[in-house]
């Protein structure tokens, strides 16, 4: 009798701490969904509100009847005009170019010291990494002051190519960190059976560590593509002349003249310069996650 009385509650004891457990991780699954919901509403709405207004024409943007949020007369004026615009195509010409030429670069060079400072450990190695990735954290606003004096005498000033010089200062040091931590994951065991196997150094980084290290490769050039395609500084400090802007600076210069704002057309650029970023995570977020990561704990 003292033993069946004893166990009662302790039968009683369990479902009421599983269903107090269930009730905790309820509350914290409908907390997370409320702060996901507002922070998701709160980022949103300034890209909402660009969508509506280039929907709009100038006269409905000016008039203070109607909601803001809201388009009455929907048109694709704004796009069309800024698309067909001999100007505004130059625009995103000079963009192109100057971020797939820095993609490139800043891949190439980031792949080469990643591996040098990741694997053909040398003195002073450690150090230099660490070093490398310090530089990141420099200020676009601080280096720009130094660089203005040397593109002006390399005589590349308002010259579209001079940020094929200038994007690498920001785009180089985080990619080479990135792919540091990736490529020092990968264990030491290939590159020993590849020594022994009788192949070079560059050989093992080709046929590898760059196989390997691909989800680590494409967030780096997620990166670099993301820097050198909406950077605004530079490009404001180093282009005067709108044959040689690029297109987040042309919309601003090109659509601003004084106190007159193309509001409408200012959308419309926004959203077309927005876009290439958008599909590009869309597509790749988890590669762009998953290298983020290692290069954070590794290395």
């Amino acid at each position: 009798m003292s033993t069946a009385s004893s166990d009662a509650p302790l039968s009683v004891a369990v479902p009421l701490r599983d269903k107090s457990m269930r009730r905790e991780r309820l509350w914290a699954l409908w907390g997370s969904y409320g702060a996901l919901t507002f922070f998701a509403f709160l980022f949103l709405i300034p890209p909402i509100y660009t969508l509506t207004t280039s929907l709009k024409t100038s006269a409905e943007i000016s008039s203070r009847q109607g909601s803001p949020w809201l388009v009455q007369h929907p048109v694709l004026d704004n796009f069309v005009e800024l698309l067909s615009s001999p100007t505004f195509q130059g625009f995103i010409w000079n963009s192109v170019k100057i971020t797939v030429v820095v993609v490139i670069l800043s891949i190439v060079i980031s792949i080469l010291a990643a591996f040098a400072l990741a694997r053909m450990r040398f003195w002073g190695s450690a150090a230099l990494a660490t070093g490398v990735f310090l530089t990141y954290l420099v200020p676009e606003s601080l280096l720009f002051i130094p660089m203005f004096q040397i593109v002006g005498k390399l005589g590349l000033m308002n010259n579209t190519w001079s940020l094929v010089l200038l994007y690498p200062t920001l785009t180089v040091p985080f990619c080479t960190w990135v792919m540091i931590g990736y490529f020092s994951s990968i264990p030491k065991e290939l590159d020993e059976a590849a020594l022994i196997d009788g192949a070079s150094y560059l050989q093992m980084l080709v046929k590898i560590f760059i196989p390997v290290a691909m989800p680590g490769i494409i967030a780096a050039t997620i990166f670099a593509f993301t820097v050198s395609w909406g950077q605004f500084l530079y490009p404001l400090a180093f282009l005067f002349s709108s044959d040689q802007m690029v297109l987040t600076v042309g919309i601003v210069t090109e659509l601003i003249r004084g106190d007159v704002f193309q509001w409408g057309k200012i959308m419309a650029g926004s959203l077309i310069a927005a876009l290439p970023p958008v599909i590009i995570y869309a597509f790749l977020m988890d590669y762009y996650i998953s290298g983020l990561t290692a290069g954070a704990t590794k290395g």
